[in-house]
């Protein structure tokens, strides 16, 4: 190697070294950050208990079988849950009694008398259209739990709603907001490893018991093809599957290629099937490779000439940052969500042609805009 060679070099790791430490100082002060913000909205909701103000933010959830739990955590921690609604009225109740607010066994119940400024709906996939189209119709906005719906051509008409009274709709495509891919999203950006090629990813566990009326790919999937589309910073132009099933009456397991252009590929990985549960994902650039993990949140960077593990002192729970966000665009503070309903339009009509590649065993091509 000459000297230029190894003066270029050096400079190129050098660079690599500073993006580094810029990128884990950066980190552990947003860290510090939110949990010193979190800590005063947690003491600030105790304090007040559920006694809420006229200018606190009023949200209610549809649904608590799966994650609706989880949200009612997170919405009365922040000290803006009302009320809780689930068909069945007895889970609803016990709910409602732990956190202090009120539960109701129907949508139109707790629409009367409730004041809403915003509403979660946590309910199974196919009923989404339905319930957040009452929602909207009556001025809520509405925060939905991934997919938008089971049906492209719902989400649009969701859209038009939304758009007809002026008000927010979102999507709980969670894994936005997981610091290891935001760190990912920062250091492509930077082009730190050159150009980034393709990614992978690999989402494994046994069925959630509460999945009744999907699949692996409107349940899971989706979350990957949102974080690829997230991550490329485009559109896929074509989509290719395989799926079949084994234990369930849906796909458990399935294969998904995007191609975004110029040889760029997402491949998506997913099964019911493995007992161990796996969250990962790796980025191949031109001059690296970084591997995520989403539950650790941590991330690892190799090159040709090492390897670095960014440390990270704490969890951040992304549920906390992903309503945080929604609550804000409730407030006024930001102008639109950070998932738009077209993007959560997008990954529905990405799982249907995974579907129908399956099916026909053909690739689909799609036209998805810029």
């Amino acid at each position: 190697m000459d000297y230029r060679s190894m003066v270029a070099e050096r400079n190129q790791k050098n660079s690599r070294d500073e993006t580094f430490f810029k990128l884990e100082k950066e980190r552990n002060q947003e860290e510090e950050e939110v949990v010193v913000e979190e800590e005063a909205k947690l003491s600030s909701s105790k304090k007040r208990g559920q006694d809420h103000n006229n200018n606190a933010v009023k949200i209610g959830i549809i649904g608590v079988g799966g994650w609706g739990k989880n949200h009612s955590r997170v919405l009365h921690d922040f000290g803006v849950l009302t009320s809780i609604c689930d068909m069945d009225k007895t889970k609803a109740q016990d709910l409602a009694n732990r956190y202090n607010v009120n539960y109701y066994g129907s949508i139109e119940d707790m629409i009367s008398f409730e004041n809403l400024d915003a509403c979660l709906v946590c309910t199974p996939t196919k009923t989404h259209y339905q319930v957040s189209k009452k929602l909207m119709e009556n001025g809520i906005n509405v925060f939905i739990e991934k997919p938008l719906s089971y049906s492209s051509i719902e989400c649009e008409e969701m859209i038009q709603i939304a758009k007809k009274k002026k008000i927010a709709m979102t999507c709980g495509y969670i894994e936005r907001f997981n610091p290891a891919v935001q760190d990912v999203k920062k250091i492509l950006s930077e082009e730190t490893y050159g150009e980034l090629l393709m990614i992978e990813f690999h989402r494994e566990n046994r069925m959630p018991l509460h999945i009744k009326d999907v699949g692996i790919i409107y349940d899971t999937a989706v979350h990957d093809i949102d974080t690829a589309i997230y991550l490329f910073g485009k559109k896929p132009q074509v989509v290719f599957a395989r799926a079949g099933k084994i234990f369930h009456s849906f796909e458990d397991f399935s294969n998904i290629m995007l191609g975004f252009g110029k040889d760029k590929v997402a491949v998506i990985s997913s099964n019911w099937i493995t007992p161990k549960k796996v969250r990962k994902f790796s980025a191949v650039c031109t001059d690296g490779i970084i591997n995520g993990d989403f539950i650790n949140q941590e991330i690892s960077i190799e090159d040709s000439n090492s390897t670095i593990i960014p440390r990270r002192f704490s969890l951040v729970e992304p549920l906390s940052l992903e309503l945080k966000s929604f609550i804000e665009v409730i407030e006024g503070k930001r102008e639109q969500p950070e998932v738009t309903p077209e993007e959560a339009t997008n990954v529905t009509k990405i799982a249907e042609a995974a579907l129908l590649s399956s099916n026909t065993g053909a690739p689909i091509y799609l036209n998805l805009g810029e």
